[in-house]
């Protein structure tokens, strides 16, 4: 379950945190396109955030890198734990059921992973050109999905990608671009960037006057002057 190998996962669960597990929504941008990785479970055709389960002497922000790792191949991005799910309806049994069957776990009724999950969410954002989705043995595809256009998903993973979302639009002023630009990019760029997450036009001079005032940025210094006046060169402030 959960891009854990089944032979790690007994009927009792040991060696992990019962109850509790990690779901994590990717964001990738690129070229004004913004996505979410998707994993297929195997011999399902189940779609879901990849996830995972925490180790007992693992620390829950190591165990999201780790997950997030090993689905992009990347570490040191930009991570963030933005909300837990914990309605007691939110699993479902036969689909759970599914899914271990498709792994080869047999769905014993008194199964650990068949018993109430609360799930901690936490969103990341990468360069999807410079990612690598994974597959491993317990999933069938691993693949970057259209936000607009994204599968059918399991249990609530919906509902946690539309948390996720909301979260990144409230949080976009707080140099959420850095790990989703180039080291040095144009205002317009940037623009693109903020209408792409938000899914609406803005304003150009209004964005501009309202990034600037957010003393988040820096001009970056001319490479090559032409005697038309190219855009103005940024990047974000080291602080």
């Amino acid at each position: 379950m959960r891009q854990t190998v089944p032979g790690e996962i007994s009927k009792y669960g040991e060696g992990f945190v019962k109850g509790l597990a990690i779901d994590a929504v990717i964001f990738g941008f690129n070229n004004d396109q913004l996505k979410i990785l998707i994993i297929e479970h195997g011999d399902t055709n189940l779609f879901a955030l990849p996830g995972g389960y925490i180790y007992e002497k693992e620390d829950l922000n190591d165990a999201a890198k780790r997950i997030l790792a090993s689905k992009t191949g990347l570490s040191d991005i930009f991570l963030e734990q933005f909300h837990v799910f914990g309605d007691y309806n939110r699993n479902n049994i036969d689909t759970i059921k599914i899914i271990m069957q498709g792994q080869g776990i047999a769905p014993d009724p008194e199964h650990w992973i068949l018993g109430r999950f609360f799930s901690v969410g936490y969103y990341a954002l990468v360069d999807f050109t410079k990612a690598i989705p994974t597959t491993d043995a317990l999933s069938d595809s691993c693949t970057w999905y259209d936000i607009h256009d994204l599968p059918p998903l399991i249990l609530d993973h919906k509902s946690i990608v539309d948390k996720a979302l909301s979260v990144l639009r409230e949080n976009l002023d707080k140099k959420i671009g850095f790990n989703l630009l180039p080291e040095t990019f144009t205002m317009a760029t940037l623009k693109n960037l903020y209408e792409t997450i938000l899914g609406e036009p803005l304003l150009r001079s209004n964005f501009q006057r309202k990034i600037l005032s957010l003393d988040i940025l820096e001009r970056a210094e001319d490479s090559v002057k032409y005697a038309h006046k190219a855009p103005f060169m940024y990047r974000f402030k080291n602080t």
